[in-house]
């Protein structure tokens, strides 16, 4: 990262105005996926996003694979769970690729959700944003190497009082599933100095059918998960819009499709209302085939 500058000055810098959030990358071996992400970075993309749940591989060995294969993209969590490690290992093991890979790794940190947390054994004993303050209270508490800063960190923020501790506590907000009115909420929130990092969905499909079909078979992976149904109808979506089938209007907040010109329109519409960088998630009808041809495609009008 360069020296000096706010959060989201520094930020905006390194990881440029668009990226790419993936899920498919777990799909892959890691010599192939480096493969992938080094293509992603020569078409000019700043950063790849990458999850951390159940199946995936863990989330800073994962961002390890990807830094060692690739020369400048910036590799971000998206998120790495507060419930997969304690907040030492948090910030140790953050500490490590921020040393090995300067200004090239960003640490996405969230309190996942319930269901993840008792898989991973946990009881879910507190309110996310409680659990949350503490946690990064105890990573900042921990005594830090003077070789090593700490890796720049951003959360997985939706409601306010997340989105408050985004801008207390850390760079700025991921938020992820959300349509473009949550980033005009959030800007207002996290103020002028913090960096705001959006997800957007996408389908590069002007058949308006198919497009949506793909858009409603990933809407109904997350939206029965509390945080997101919560935080949508907070928005003011209703139980009619966000119940399956789901209505047009929701999928089509949620889901930016047609051509490489409507996903660059929707794109844009985050940034004008205050996002700094947008991760874009690219649907395709294989939802395990990683969607290379169409980021080449999005390249010639969003890099």
């Amino acid at each position: 990262m360069q020296e000096g500058g706010t959060p989201r000055e520094r930020l905006t810098a390194a990881l440029g105005p668009i990226g790419v959030w993936s899920f498919q990358l777990d799909e892959q071996p890691a010599k192939r996926e480096q493969e992938l992400v080094s293509s992603v970075e020569e078409l000019g993309y700043g950063a790849v996003w990458i999850p951390e749940g159940f199946g995936s591989k863990e989330a800073f060995a994962h961002a390890g694979i990807l830094l060692a294969g690739t020369a400048r993209i910036v590799v971000a969590t998206g998120i790495a769970s507060i419930w997969a490690r304690d907040p030492m290992a948090m910030s140790n093991g953050s500490r490590a690729l921020a040393e090995a890979y300067p200004g090239r790794f960003l640490l996405g940190i969230g309190v996942s959700h319930h269901v993840r947390a008792h898989g991973r054994g946990h009881i879910w004993d507190s309110k996310p944003y409680t659990k949350m303050k503490r946690y990064l209270e105890q990573m900042d508490e921990l005594p830090a190497p003077s070789v090593t800063p700490p890796a720049p960190r951003v959360l997985a923020a939706l409601r306010p009082r997340m989105l408050g501790l985004a801008r207390e506590r850390a760079w700025g907000a991921h938020p992820y599933f959300v349509p473009v009115e949550h980033t005009r909420e959030a800007r207002e929130i996290l103020g002028p100095d913090r960096f705001l990092a959006p997800e957007q969905l996408a389908v590069l499909d002007t058949d308006a059918d198919k497009a949506r079909a793909i858009g409603r078979d990933f809407i109904s992976h997350y939206i029965t998960l509390p945080h997101y149904r919560n935080n949508i109808r907070r928005l003011g979506w209703t139980e009619e819009d966000t119940e399956a089938p789901y209505s047009d209007a929701f999928v089509d907040a949620m889901v930016a499709w047609g051509d490489a010109g409507a996903i660059r329109t929707r794109v844009h519409e985050h940034y004008e209302a205050g996002a700094d960088h947008v991760a874009l998630q690219v649907l395709g009808e294989d939802a395990a085939e990683f969607p290379l041809s169409q980021l080449r495609e999005l390249a010639g009008v969003l890099v």
